[in-house]
């Protein structure tokens, strides 16, 4: 995925979604896992800049410039507000936080993707199937996670609890400020390795200074790690960075970015199959109704795009009647 045009193989770009919505779904259950062994900050530290590592070294193996200064200065930006805000939040708060109202919350980024993104308020405020896919979908993960939702909201909440609730506001803002930064910043000529790559290695130093204000590494060992808490950090390293974020920065760069927010909704269904695959968790007649709607907000707001799609396919068709015509 080196140097990426606007136009992509329509193959690529379904198998792309695909990672994007089903590893990014498992990661929820894997992020709680890993903080089983591993503080926070550290986690988050650790993580990104292993995996930055990991995929600067492949691009400087395969040949590619890796020392761009335009480059950098974009990613490191794009990087902080996704990986560093966006996802640091998710990663803290789900220390004491159920999953399931983080998944609510993390949910609202689709919403945000078409607030914030100003040049494409036209089209996509002017598209009803969009805006109404966006509010739909919301809906529907709110249904996924109703139960839990109630349960929450019936139990009285620490004061940690509740500034949790208050920057799950902040870090979908983030998110999709960051992404939306990468999208229209990003060079068609510039790698997607390379970029995805210091965006990481950005995020994963944004991570150091929150683990030195609040003590982690002086009180740290990594010999207590438990192997569970590795496996998940090893998952997420490989599959929930490089390969996820790496095909969601490349969607960024080839599809509409509203398009791509989908996966905001889809990774909760995703993550409700995966625990009922492998827990004793059961599926409600709510959480069905949930994902039913999910999947209809999937397809409305991939509606317009449709349309679009297939006026564009047949312009050229009727070119030639009209040349004749004349």
């Amino acid at each position: 995925m080196a140097n990426v045009k606007k136009t992509a193989p329509l193959l690529f770009v379904y198998l792309a979604f695909a990672i994007v919505y089903i590893v990014w779904g498992s990661t929820y259950f894997f992020i709680q896992k890993a903080l089983a062994g591993f503080p926070p900050f550290i986690l988050g530290s650790f993580r990104f800049i292993l995996a930055g590592l990991l995929l600067i070294t492949w691009c400087a193996f395969t040949g590619q410039p890796i020392f761009n200064k335009r480059l950098i200065k974009h990613a490191a930006i794009a990087g902080i507000l996704m990986l560093g805000i966006g996802n640091g939040i998710v990663i803290w708060v789900e220390q004491f936080i159920p999953s399931g109202l983080v998944a609510i919350m993390v949910a609202s980024a689709a919403i945000w993707f078409v607030i914030l993104d100003k040049p494409k308020w036209k089209e996509n405020f002017g598209s009803t199937s969009t805006v109404a896919g966006l509010i739909v979908g919301f809906i529907g993960v709110i249904l996924l996670f109703g139960e839990q939702l109630i349960q929450i909201l019936g139990t009285s909440q620490s004061p940690t609890q509740i500034a949790g609730m208050i920057l799950l506001v902040l870090g979908p803002v983030a998110w999709a400020a960051g992404s939306l930064y990468a999208k229209h910043q990003s060079n068609p000529d510039d790698s997607v390795a390379v970029g995805t790559a210091w965006q990481m290695l950005a995020a994963g130093m944004a991570f150091i200074p929150g683990g030195l204000f609040t003590g982690e590494f002086k009180t740290f060992n990594w010999t207590t790690i438990p192997l569970d808490a590795w496996l998940s950090v090893g998952y997420l390293i490989i599959f929930g960075s490089i390969a996820a974020f790496s095909a969601y920065v490349w969607l960024l760069k080839v599809r509409p970015a509203t398009q791509v927010s989908t996966y905001a909704y889809v990774n909760p269904v995703v993550a409700v199959l995966l625990s009922l695959c492998f827990t004793n968790e059961k599926i409600s007649l709510l959480q069905i109704a949930g994902l039913v709607v999910i999947l209809g907000s999937v397809l409305l707001i991939n509606l317009s795009k449709y349309r679009n799609n297939k006026k564009a396919a047949q312009q050229p068709k009727l070119e030639p009647a009209l040349t004749q015509q004349d």
